[in-house]
């Protein structure tokens, strides 16, 4: 059975966490025995553009996102624009699709359950929309799905809102969805929930979705990659 180990990064910008990502890439390319679910918050907050984003996803000028200092990014994962920062979960799995009968598809819809369950063990219901990757409450959604395959090893992942500011989606248009609703858990609870709570509870549901042992959890610094 594969063994899931968690990195716990303080919150840490973007390109950070790209650059582990892709070291870890590589590692599981080599070898398979290990998967890896790095979990963060983004600071500065950023605006990563899918593959199919564009620059007309972004309402704000550039003078509005240089004073919220707020970067943007170009990314390789799937979909259109979506805003990272402070108070989101942020969870990057880098995992072999080709083991387990694990598809592309399949793998979102596993992001995609470890969010329900998460949310569920809050006493919170999310759902799916047919044909959109993502979770919703209500009709607002609550998290996002994109993920990028490279030698058959995925890397990016899910955006869960937790207790972040969200009007600083109005600086975009939200996975396509021009006025699209956006919530988090601590506006639908009606109060404050940690980043670190939601954590723990993402990567227990995780790995049990996915028939990973868990392993040991690794923080800043450990990690020799």
């Amino acid at each position: 059975m594969t063994t899931l180990i968690r990195i716990d990064l303080p919150t840490c910008d973007y390109d950070s966490a790209l650059r582990l990502q892709r070291r870890l890439v590589a590692r599981v390319a080599a070898d398979d025995t290990a998967a890896y679910l790095i979990l963060t918050e983004h600071d500065p907050p950023v605006i990563t553009l899918g593959r199919r984003g564009s620059s007309s996803d972004i309402l704000a000028s550039p003078q509005q996102l240089a004073d919220s200092g707020t970067e943007v990014r170009r990314s390789g994962r799937g979909g259109l624009a979506t805003w990272h920062g402070p108070g989101q979960l942020v969870a990057y799995p880098v995992l072999r699709l080709d083991r387990g009968r694990r598809s592309v598809h399949g793998h979102v819809r596993n992001l995609e359950e470890a969010v329900l369950q998460t949310l569920a063990r809050f006493d919170l219901a999310g759902r799916r929309r047919d044909g959109e990757a993502g979770v919703w409450a209500g009709d607002a959604k609550i998290a996002s799905v994109g993920v990028a395959v490279q030698r058959w090893v995925s890397f990016h992942g899910v955006a869960l809102n937790v207790c972040n500011d969200l009007s600083a989606f109005e600086m975009i248009v939200p996975c396509g969805r021009p006025g699209g609703a956006v919530t988090s858990m601590t506006e639908m609870l009606g109060r404050e929930v940690s980043v670190e709570d939601v954590a723990d509870s993402f990567a227990e549901a995780f790995a049990d979705i996915c028939g990973f042992d868990e392993g040991p959890t690794l923080a800043d610094g450990e990690m020799d990659a």
